[in-house]
Formats: C-alpha cells, sequence, structure tokens
C-alpha cells in the first residue's frame, strides 16, 4: 500500500491555508488553518494542519482558553517543538495586546463598564491574580496601563510606593487599580478593600485621586466605585 504524502504542497491549491490566504483573504481561513500558517511545516505523519487541529483540540477549540497555554502545554503535542509553541504562543499574545491596545487618540473613559472591558482584554490569560493599575490624564484619557505586580492564584500585594511613584512619571491626575480573580468569584476581599484605602489615603498627599478600583474576571467586573465603596 502506498504511503499517504501529507506534504501540504501536494494539496489542491485552494485547500492550501498559505495560498488560500493570499487568493481570499485572513476571515475566509479557520483557526485551524491560521496554525497550520503558523506551524508551516508539519511531521512525516502529519500535516500541519492536522497538527493545528490538534492544538485547537489541546485549547478545547477555544481560542481563549489556547491563549492561557503555556509553551511546555502546547509541546505537549508531538510535532510541536519549541520553535512551534513559541511562534503560536507569540502570536496569541500579539492578539491579545492587539484587542487590548489603545488607539491613537487615546479613549476618555466614562464609567466603569468602558474600562471594564479594556481591563478585561488585558488581563483575561493571566492564570495567576495580578495587580495593574491605569493612569489617565486631566481629560480622563488614558495615558498609560501597567501590572505593578504578581501574585499565586489567591492574591498579589501591591506597593503604593511604586504606583505613586508611576503616577508620577507618567503625569497622571487620577489612576484606576485593577487586579483579576482567576477563580471567577468577583467579591472583594477584605485585604482588597483595605489596600484601596491606603492607596487612596497616599495619593491624596499627591492630588492623585483614585477614581476606581475594579475587579475583573472573565464573568463580568466589580467596581468599588459603583458599590459605593471607594
Amino acid at each position: 500500500m502506498q504511503e499517504q504524502n501529507h506534504s501540504i504542497k501536494h494539496w489542491a491549491k485552494d485547500d492550501r491555508p498559505r495560498e488560500k490566504l493570499l487568493s481570499k483573504s485572513p476571515m475566509a481561513l479557520s483557526d485551524s488553518e491560521l496554525l497550520a500558517i503558523l506551524i508551516h511545516h508539519g511531521t512525516r505523519n502529519k500535516s500541519a494542519v492536522e497538527l493545528a487541529r490538534e492544538v485547537m483540540d489541546l485549547g478545547k477549540n477555544s481560542l481563549g482558553q489556547l491563549g492561557k497555554l503555556s509553551v511546555r502545554e502546547l509541546m505537549k503535542i508531538k510535532g510541536i517543538g519549541e520553535a512551534k509553541a513559541i511562534a503560536i504562543a507569540a502570536a496569541l499574545e500579539l492578539g491579545r495586546r492587539r484587542q487590548g491596545a489603545l488607539p491613537v487618540d487615546k479613549p476618555i473613559i466614562r464609567d466603569s463598564r468602558e474600562i471594564a472591558a479594556y481591563l478585561q482584554a488585558m488581563l483575561r490569560d493571566h492564570h495567576h491574580e495580578v495587580f495593574a493599575v491605569v493612569f489617565l490624564n486631566r481629560a480622563n484619557k488614558i495615558n498609560h496601563f501597567e501590572i505593578i505586580s504578581s501574585g499565586g492564584i489567591t492574591g498579589t500585594v501591591a506597593d503604593p510606593r511604586i504606583i505613586l511613584k508611576k503616577a508620577l512619571e507618567e503625569d497622571a491626575v487620577s489612576i484606576i487599580l485593577c487586579h483579576n480573580h482567576p477563580s471567577g468569584n468577583l467579591r472583594p476581599s477584605r485585604a482588597d478593600e483595605l489596600l484601596t484605602v491606603k492607596i487612596k489615603e497616599a495619593a491624596n498627599y499627591f492630588d492623585i485621586k483614585v477614581l476606581d478600583h475594579l475587579i475583573v474576571s472573565e464573568e463580568g467586573y466589580y467596581s468599588f466605585a459603583d458599590e459605593g465603596v471607594l
């Protein structure tokens, strides 16, 4: 029995991901076809598209879940070496950054819903809790976003001195505090409340206003300001 040839170059042109993208558009390709372009070469027994389908299976056929996988986890698939895994991880990170990137005309933050959507995009792929700050100018436009500290699955600690030093460097008039809850639970802990008060009091000495503290997860968000506890 003749051995099957798994090379993409032997496929019909319409079935080759790269040619399909050139002749049509990136939107015409499935997730696995786009991944196959990143993977580039298959193995002796599997085409790049077949490997890409295995990658999607590992991510439960969800780009959101796939973005949470580490390079080492991707390398568990036979045929996905370090170089291929790094290319996939880098592409997913670029996608995440694009989604959360600020437009040239910096957006004006009007309410908690707008800033929560931005923060969910920026923090969605973090497995562990991180503490971030959004720095705003006098017109309530975002000047800068930065993750200040990273912790474990159950918590992180943010140093008010680091936050205020950065706020002064960014000429921030106000700041919005944020951290994620990987567990999905959006209720603040007593430690969250105490830290918020501590940062707010410290910021007052520099005439910097803490507008809000948001807890975000994939399920939603909790706003200290909306709840009247800021």
